[in-house]
């Protein structure tokens, strides 16, 4: 092994290799195809430069291995003189951007990295993502601010992955050479021997190299450094996964607070300071994205009269809104666009579709069947349009969610490329499916339903189970809601109509849910639609439950009154019997307690006479109902004894009801008997009903009730003088109604506030 060290000139390394050789000149040069003479002067140091056909000669007759082949190619190269023209395309770094903004994490990431760089490992970093998050402005500005570290040079190189054809690694290095001092003839021809002498030089030269642009791993590859220390800074719209032992850097959207700086950079701390709400308004118009922001601010540069106010409400207008972000040559629209161009035709179809979905984020299921491809095929070109930086995957499960603006963008070009037609296929298509699977799935909670539910529109995928398929509404709620919706709009009345029936027992579990009023409106439109007055009934009085649940008393007596008129009118007892009970529920809201409670008197004898299944579970739940008005109106006894004889129903049992579904009714009484004993100022027994509720809610899986059983059970635990306790159970109370969005929420905070000032609670 040569004992020359690594910064000799080439004349001393080349006599010292040729010495460990144990070579001759005149052997060395026989076996090289050189000259004597031409040996003898480049060990003297007459010929310090030699070309690089020669020193690849030499370093094949001396046997070199390839590392130190490239030693002697970066000795030969330093020694060659700078004659002819200069490149054709300059490799100086772009000029820094003055008002660059944030992205301090990550510039801090880069200079940790070019200070931990080992010499055998010359680190490269890769800056990936959505187009206009501001990559290139990223590279430049860190470029810049490292440049003191990397004594040999800065060199930036546009990879022009956005072009029809992208910069090969042959061309690339055709430009990188000459501005390591490969110039004229020196330059090799074929692209191994380009790579050799381009990570020869960078081997013992610290650079720091900006690679813009990549298109792809198999033309980046041949670009990168094998040892030394260079640092190697890559952007690419892609992710570029298959590059191994690199480092990623992430560029998030902006926060907003520095969205609003980067406008402030741009357009004057003062005009923003004059509109501070407006300029945190067009930061969110913007999506928080740097070249959105960007062109705005630069727009309101050349606008010095604009109000920032006016700029953000037109933005709103999602029509107008990638028109107006556009300031000279930098457009919004282009961005998208460059990527977008470059996918094949199925992906294009894919990615514009996928706009029509409802929400804020799509499942491949969805976006299968608004592009009409299969789902395997689906979930391939999701990735990798993630990958490509026009999507992004959500951590947690499988679903896309577009940037706002991606999402403008891509509505844009759906309604440029597919007619009205092909737009209201997708839509059908999507709808009837999402129909039938939510239908499906709801019945896995249909007290009547007994076996496996029937109807899925893919039973392979379907989701097996209570749990799966809740999970399953919740996640694609957005997407059936809106399938309802289309399908109402659209004329598949009793698509909506057997929808809305199917979510009836559902809905019990998810109370919290706002949507269930427009659900059950849209399926009693559907059934006056079709002329069926008993659905029509029966869906109105769906409603008038939602009214209640969502404490909008005047609109659930009037949905519960036209139940009550239409069940009678075609004799259907059951619903006559719920639309007094769900009018009752509206007047006790309302202050009218008296006729609440006479409704409701007349609810329980209505069902009492109805021998039915469904009858029995409805004088239950008229019974609890007519408890609870009478315990609010300070007949606590009476209620009591209400609850008691519904509690006696439930554990008699009823025909054609599983223990599951009774257990649900038996826990809601408890709750009521916990209430009816702590009206009574029967504090332990009140503890012990509530305790139970709370205990078979817990098991049932019914948040919508865990939580107020809870709130109640803290208050009787404060009368008990437990504050410890009640103030354990009341955060729960208040961490589960928070969480489902339950106006009981602030009566938990409440309650916990004044545990906080009351040193200690005594039993009355």
């Amino acid at each position: 092994m040569t004992t020359t060290t690594a910064d000799g000139g080439f004349g001393q390394r080349l006599r010292a290799l040729r010495a460990d050789a144990g070579l001759s000149q005149e052997r060395l040069a026989h076996v090289a195809g050189v000259s004597v003479r031409a040996l003898a002067d480049m060990e003297r140091g007459r010929t310090r430069g030699p070309q690089y056909g020669t020193v690849k000669a030499l370093a094949r007759a001396l046997g070199l291995d390839p590392d130190e082949a490239r030693l002697l190619e970066a000795a030969a190269a330093r020694g060659r003189p700078h004659t002819g023209p200069a490149p054709a395309v300059s490799l100086d770094l772009p000029r820094d951007t003055r008002d660059f903004t944030a992205r301090g994490p990550a510039l801090q990431a880069l200079a940790a990295l070019a200070e931990s760089a080992a010499p055998g490992h010359p680190p490269v970093a890769v800056v990936a993502g959505t187009p206009g998050l501001g990559k290139t402005a990223f590279a430049v500005h860190a470029a810049h601010h490292l440049a003191a570290r990397f004594p040999d040079g800065q060199l930036y190189l546009d990879l022009r992955a956005m072009d029809p054809e992208p910069l090969g690694p042959q061309d690339a290095l055709a430009r990188l050479l000459p501005a390591l001092g490969v110039t004229g003839r020196s330059l090799p021809q074929s692209l191994d021997e380009r790579v050799r002498l381009f990570r020869s030089l960078t081997a013992t030269r610290r650079l720091l190299l900006v690679l813009d642009n990549a298109a792809d791993e198999s033309r980046l590859r041949p670009l990168l450094p094998a040892t030394g220390t260079t640092l190697t800074i890559v952007t690419s719209r892609n992710s570029l996964a298959g590059l191994e032992a690199v480092h990623r850097v992430d560029l998030p959207l902006l926060r907003r607070e520095e969205a609003v700086e980067l406008l402030t950079r741009i357009v004057g701390a003062e005009r923003v300071a004059r509109e501070a709400q407006a300029a945190r308004d067009l930061a969110d118009r913007c999506g928080r994205l740097p070249l959105a922001l960007r062109i705005a601010g630069q727009r309101l540069a050349v606008r010095p009269e604009e109000s920032l106010a006016k700029l953000a409400t037109l933005l709103g207008h999602e029509e107008r809104g990638l028109d107006l972000l556009q300031a000279g040559d930098l457009k919004v629209r282009t961005a998208f666009a460059l990527s977008y161009q470059r996918l094949d035709t199925v992906s294009r179809r894919l990615l514009r579709r996928g706009a029509l979905a409802a929400g804020t984020s799509v499942s491949p299921e969805t976006a299968a069947l608004l592009a009409d491809i299969p789902l395997r095929d689906a979930r391939l070109r999701l990735e990798e349009l993630c990958d490509g930086g026009l999507l992004q995957a959500d951590p947690a499960v499988e679903r896309y969610r577009f940037h706002d603006l991606l999402r403008l963008f891509a509505a844009e070009r759906t309604t440029a490329e597919d007619d009205e037609a092909a737009r209201e296929a997708a839509l059908d298509r999507t709808a009837d499916w999402m129909l039938a699977r939510a239908t499906a799935a709801a019945l896995h909670f249909d007290a009547e339903q007994h076996g496996p539910p029937v109807g899925d529109p893919d039973p392979a995928t379907a989701p097996a189970g209570r749990d799966r398929a809740r999970a399953w509404l919740e996640t694609e709620r957005d997407q059936w809601l809106a399938a309802l919706h289309h399908a109402c709009v659209t004329g598949r009345h009793r698509q909506a109509i057997d929808t809305a029936e199917a979510m009836h027992w559902f809905s019990d579990l998810t109370q919290h849910w706002p949507q269930w009023v427009d659900v059950f409106r849209h399926a009693a439109d559907a059934a006056r639609a079709l002329g069926s007055r008993r659905e029509e009934a029966t869906q109105l009085n769906y409603l008038a439950w939602a009214h209640n649940s969502r404490a909008q008393a005047g609109a659930a007596l009037e949905a519960a009154d036209r139940a009550l008129t239409l069940a009678r009118a075609c004799d259907e007892p059951l619903q006559a019997g719920w639309a007094l009970h769900y009018g009752a529920g509206a007047l006790h809201r309302l202050g009218r307690t008296d006729e609440a409670v006479a409704r409701l008197r007349d609810a329980v004898d209505c069902h009492r006479d109805n021998p039915t299944t469904q009858g029995r579970l409805a004088e239950l739940s008229a019974l609890n109902e007519l408890g609870w008005a009478l315990r609010e109106h300070g007949h606590a006894d009476e209620a009591l004894a209400h609850h008691l004889t519904s509690m006696e129903l439930c554990r008699r049992g009823i025909p054609g009801q599983t223990r599951h579904n009774l257990d649900i009714y038996q826990a809601f009484i408890l709750w009521h008997l916990g209430n009816d004993y702590a009206a009574l100022g029967r504090w332990q027994e009140a503890e012990a009903s509530l305790r139970q509720a709370e205990d078979l809610a817990g098991k049932l899986d019914l948040p919508a009730w865990n939580g107020p059983v809870r709130l109640d059970l803290g208050r009787v635990l404060r009368h008990l003088a437990r504050p410890a306790e009640a103030r354990t159970v009341l955060t729960a109370a208040l961490h589960t109604l928070t969480a489902h969005h339950h106006p009981l929420q602030t009566e938990a905070a409440a309650e916990l506030r004044a545990l906080d000032h009351t040193p200690s609670a005594t039993a009355p």
